[in-house]
C-alpha cells in the first residue's frame, strides 16, 4: 500500500496537480485503506493541524509584509540602501540585496520581499542597464535572506514542531543571513566590475541623514519584534501581532501613505497568501498521520544508526533530502512531514535542535529560487518578463553562495551562535 501511494504521489506531481492538493489526495486514500479508521478521520486532522496558537504567527506577519508593502515602507527602505550602497559598482544590484536583508527584519516572507522590492528595482535595474539576467537574479535570490534572518514564519513553525526555543532560533539566524547577504553582494561587486554596471552619486550627509531618519521607524521593527521574544515579553505570535499593529500605525499616522480605504484590500490579499501555506500545512497534518501509522519515523532512525555512522554524513544526507524537496514543496508542509521524522535520529547524534532548525530552514529556502515551485523565482520572472528556464540560471550562482555559507553552518556552528551566546546566554 505504501508504495502505491508514493507512486501516486510521484503521478500526481508529474501531471502537475498543485502540492497542495497532492497531498491531500495521498492522505485521503491512505487513511481511507487503514482497516477500523473512519474517513472523518482527514478532515479532523486537517483542522486538529491548524489548531494552534503558533500559526496564528502566519498570517499575522503575512499581513505585517502586505501593510509594508501597501503602506511604501519598502520604498522609504530602498533609498536608504541606495544611500548606504550606491555609489559601490553595481548600486542598485548592492541595493537590491541590501533592502531584502532589512525586509527580512520585519516581515519574515520571502515572497512579499520579492513582490514588493521587485516590482521597484528590477524596472529601475533594467533602465539603468543591467541586464535582466542580473536584476531577476539578484531580486529572486536575496529574498531567500527573508527567512533566515529573524522573524522568520519558517522558524517559528520548526519551533512548534519540536519545542526548540524560538528566541534561540532566531538570535542563530543573524549571522548566517548576513553571511549570504554579504557573499551576494561580493558577487555582484565582481559581476558590475566585469559588465560595468554604473554606480550612482555619494548622497550628502544632510539627505542621508533625512532618509535614515524617514526609515527608523521600520528599522525599529526588528528590535521591538526580537528583543520582545528574547526577554520574554512576548511570544512569537504575539510578536506578529505587535509588528501588524505597529505597520499600521506607522503607516497610517507616521508616513501618512495609509488610508483605512486601503485595508480591506490587504486583508485580502493577506487571506489569499496566508490560505495558500495553512491549507497545505493542514493537508501535511493529514498526511503525517499517515506516515505515523507506516512508523516512518522508526523506520528512518534505524536506517540512520545502521548505516549511517557519523553526524557528518548525517547532515549530508539531510541537506540534499531537503534540497530536493524543497524544489516541490513550500517550507511549511515540509517541515510538518519530514521534521518529526528525523528529528529522533538527529537527537541520537547529538545534535541541538537550534542547529537543525537552521539547517532545515536554510535549505528550504533554498526552494524559493528552484524550479518547478520556486515562488520567489516564479514571481521575479514574472515581474522582469523573462523565461523560469533563464531566471533559473541566473540565481545559480547565488545559490551557490548559500549553500557554501549552509555548509560552514552546518559543519562549524558556533559561527551562527557566537553572537547569539554573546547575547543572551541563557538560551543556548
Amino acid at each position: 500500500m505504501g508504495f502505491l501511494l508514493l507512486g501516486l504521489f510521484i503521478i500526481l506531481m508529474l501531471i502537475g496537480v498543485p502540492i497542495a492538493f497532492v497531498i491531500g489526495i495521498v492522505a485521503l486514500l491512505g487513511i481511507t485503506g487503514i482497516p477500523y479508521t473512519p474517513e472523518a478521520t482527514v478532515p479532523m486532522k486537517m483542522v486538529n493541524g491548524l489548531d494552534s496558537f503558533v500559526l496564528l504567527a502566519v498570517p499575522l506577519f503575512i499581513l505585517a509584509a502586505n501593510l509594508m508593502n501597501s503602506g511604501k515602507i519598502s520604498e522609504k527602505l530602498i533609498n536608504l540602501a541606495l544611500a548606504i550602497v550606491g555609489p559601490i559598482r553595481g548600486g542598485l544590484a548592492h541595493a537590491n540585496i541590501l533592502v531584502s536583508m532589512m525586509f527580512a527584519g520585519v516581515s519574515g516572507a520571502a515572497q512579499a520581499d520579492t513582490a514588493g522590492v521587485g516590482k521597484i528595482l528590477i524596472p529601475s535595474m533594467l533602465k539603468k542597464g543591467y541586464d535582466k539576467e542580473t536584476a531577476v537574479g539578484v531580486t529572486a535570490a536575496s529574498s531567500t535572506v527573508g527567512v533566515v534572518i529573524p522573524p522568520s514564519i519558517p522558524m517559528i513553525i520548526f519551533a512548534g514542531l519540536t519545542n526548540a526555543s524560538i528566541g534561540a532560533l532566531f538570535l542563530g539566524g543573524i549571522v548566517p543571513g548576513i553571511l549570504i547577504g554579504l557573499g551576494m553582494m561580493l558577487f555582484v561587486y565582481i559581476l558590475a566590475v566585469k559588465r560595468n554596471y554604473p554606480r550612482s552619486q555619494a548622497v550628502e550627509f544632510k539627505k542621508f541623514a533625512r532618509l535614515f531618519l524617514e526609515a527608523i521607524p521600520a528599522l525599529l521593527t526588528p528590535i521591538i519584534i526580537i528583543g520582545g521574544i528574547v526577554t520574554g515579553f512576548f511570544t512569537a505570535t504575539e510578536a506578529a501581532a505587535v509588528a501588524s499593529l505597529y505597520t499600521l500605525l506607522v503607516c497610517m499616522f507616521y508616513y501618512k501613505t495609509l488610508k483605512v480605504k486601503d485595508l480591506p484590500k490587504i486583508l485580502m490579499d493577506t487571506l489569499a497568501l496566508s490560505s495558500l501555506s495553512l491549507f497545505a500545512l493542514a493537508c501535511a497534518s493529514a498526511l503525517g498521520e499517515l506516515m505515523s501509522y507506516y512508523q516512518l519515523g522508526t523506520a528512518a532512525q534505524e536506517f540512520f544508526t545502521n548505516n549511517v555512522g557519523s553526524e557528518w554524513l548525517f547532515i549530508i544526507i539531510l541537506i540534499a533530502f531537503f534540497l530536493f524537496i524543497g524544489t516541490f514543496m513550500d517550507a511549511i508542509p515540509a517541515m510538518i512531514l519530514f521534521v518529526p521524522v528525523i528529528l529522533p535520529t538527529a537527537l541520537e547524534f547529538g545534535m541541538d535542535p537550534v542547529h537543525l532548525g537552521l539547517i532545515v530552514v536554510i535549505t528550504l529556502a533554498i526552494g524559493l529560487i528552484t524550479p518547478p515551485y520556486g515562488l520567489c523565482l516564479l514571481l521575479a520572472a514574472k515581474i522582469g518578463d523573462m523565461s523560469i528556464e533563464r531566471s533559473f540560471v541566473a540565481v545559480i550562482p547565488y545559490i551557490a553562495i548559500v549553500v557554501i555559507v549552509l555548509l560552514f553552518i552546518a559543519f562549524f556552528p558556533e559561527i551562527a551562535f557566537f553572537i547569539p551566546k554573546a547575547i543572551n546566554p541563557g538560551l543556548f
